[in-house]
């Protein structure tokens, strides 16, 4: 497998879990997830962790995995490259591990003392991708295993950190977040 079709497998298979986080930062607001309460003096996770953008972040993972199995075939024919198709379990798995792995890295920031929107790196750029593949391992093994061979997940562990430092500085470009991290 060439280099090319290693990268389009990588951020194909992974899209799932990237838009999450984005979408939360849309669909949020509202009663944040730990309720305001705190342990060892600290909030558990921060008001901007929220049920609505949660709950926004898995449906706009979900829908847009959806719709990458509806496009794949073309998709994979306008790019002579063979797509992963995402199963049922797989579509609400990698979204929901994506949102469950920035829950935990925002309680890891709490827990170090880290503020609200404070930058904590590698645990900020992989969170979510470590969960997503985890939860995508446990309802899919055979899927996962097939799809995220090492020179795919080395690939996701690269492309990821750039992603994401790109896509927030461009949501705090358009006023979308309070730092650029």
């Amino acid at each position: 497998m060439d280099v090319l079709e290693v990268v389009v497998v990588a951020f194909w298979a992974m899209l799932p879990a990237y838009v999450p986080n984005n979408a939360a930062v849309l669909a949020g607001g509202g009663p944040p997830i730990d309720g305001g309460r705190a342990w060892r003096g600290r909030r558990l996770l921060g008001d901007g962790k929220t049920w609505r953008g949660t709950a926004g972040g898995i449906a706009a993972g979900a829908l847009l995995a959806l719709a990458l199995n509806a496009v794949r075939p073309s998709v994979a024919d306008a790019v002579g490259v063979a797509l992963p198709e995402f199963p049922l379990a797989v579509v609400v798995a990698m979204p929901a591990g994506a949102m469950a792995g920035d829950i935990l890295a925002s309680f890891v920031k709490r827990r170090t003392g880290r503020q609200r929107g404070a930058a904590f790196p590698g645990l900020d750029q992989l969170d979510f991708v470590a969960l997503a593949l985890l939860f995508s391992l446990v309802v899919a093994p055979a899927w996962t295993v097939e799809t995220f061979w090492p020179s795919v997940l080395a690939v996701v562990v690269v492309v990821t950190p750039l992603l994401h430092v790109s896509t927030n500085a461009g949501a705090y470009a358009l006023g979308l977040k309070d730092e650029p991290w």
